[in-house]
């Protein structure tokens, strides 16, 4: 099978609770469409965002959000919208993708990302907003609910994280190890001392100060680490080919950038704050065996918030594109037309 490279790397989102298995309407992704507009938004002194508008420019405003931090996004996502019903907006977040300066960490942090979000849906004239973001993106969507709940109509998220020690641990610090053994080894030995702690800080450390020829290096241990986890079968040989369109840096720099600070959250933020979104209509999607963000934080957060609604897709893992996953958020989106 041929794989879209771009689709992967956006890895690396009522009391019911629903198997998708259980769910028997078969959905395919919505045809191509080219953007109607595509610009950049100035948002500080350093920050220009990319962004752009397609569908229906008099339809339902859905904010789609990226993964990362320092992914970006990609035509694909247009395609899990309704384009004759949704106004769909995109916009690579600071010093990912397309804005403006490439990896720059300066004035960059959650709260700033959260303002750009409100900067960009007053630029488009949008009063309420759907949100629909995976992994980071469901992090960030998050976010922005708690402190505009004013201005979210609705949420279709992924890959629920929200940042917990418990969380960066599992990812960093041996939780995947279990699963992954051969894999977590080879990503920690390829760093110059293999046991030196917390990893986000240490990998920050060796690309924010080797040379040019370590960043490339250690961006790109870490983004090999992070591919061959988020999907439940992915061979060592197509691992080369991701690499000759896809620079990792950006990726890379900003993910361990946001996890050595804790994504600039206190401990637990999103769980408690979470009854400001008690009234947004919301609909989470979570691979069964997602080993990035494992469905127990969306479980924990369904439970937090039971107006919500919960989707475990069977025999899925992290990637936005596996089929399970795939199904589940046309159908949630569907839930919004």
């Amino acid at each position: 099978m041929k794989r879209n490279w771009t689709s992967l790397i956006l890895f690396i989102f009522g009391l019911s609770f629903v198997s998708c298995a259980q769910q028997k309407e078969s959905i395919t992704l919505w045809p191509h469409i080219e953007a109607y507009e595509i610009g950049y938004l100035k948002v500080s002194d350093i920050h220009e965002l990319y962004y752009e508008l397609s569908g229906n420019p008099d339809g339902k405003p859905v904010f789609g959000l990226h993964g990362g931090p320092g992914g970006s996004c990609s035509p694909e996502m247009r395609q899990y919208f309704n384009p004759d019903v949704f106004r769909i907006i995109l916009h690579d977040q600071r010093g990912a993708g397309q804005s403006r300066p490439f990896a720059e960490t300066n004035e960059n942090t959650t709260w700033h990302l959260v303002e750009d979000i409100e900067t960009l849906r007053k630029h488009v004239n949008a009063d309420k907003i759907i949100l629909f973001g995976g992994s980071w993106g469901s992090t960030l969507a998050l976010a922005y609910a708690e402190t505009y709940p004013e201005h979210v109509a609705g949420m279709v998220l992924r890959g629920i994280f929200t940042s917990t020690q418990a969380e960066i641990n599992h990812f960093y610090h041996g939780g995947v190890r279990p699963y992954y053994p051969e894999v977590y080894d080879r990503f920690v030995n390829a760093l110059p001392d293999p046991n030196r702690r917390p990893l986000p800080a240490y990998l920050l450390e060796l690309m924010q100060e080797g040379s040019q020829e370590d960043r490339a290096k250690y961006a790109r241990v870490w983004a090999e680490y992070e591919i061959k986890i988020a999907e439940l079968s992915f061979p060592d040989e197509e691992m080369a080919p991701i690499f000759e369109t896809f620079d990792p840096l950006a990726f890379a720099m900003l993910e361990n950038y946001y996890m050595a600070n804790h994504c600039f959250f206190e401990e637990g933020q999103l769980f408690d704050n979470a009854d400001r979104m008690k009234d947004i209509p919301l609909i989470m999607v979570n691979g069964r065996y997602d080993l990035i963000c494992p469905p127990i934080t969306a479980y924990k957060l369904h439970q937090k918030l039971p107006k919500s609604k919960l989707v475990i897709a069977e025999e899925a893992g992290h990637w936005m594109a596996d089929k399970p996953v795939q199904q589940a958020l046309l159908n949630a989106m569907r839930e919004f037309e």
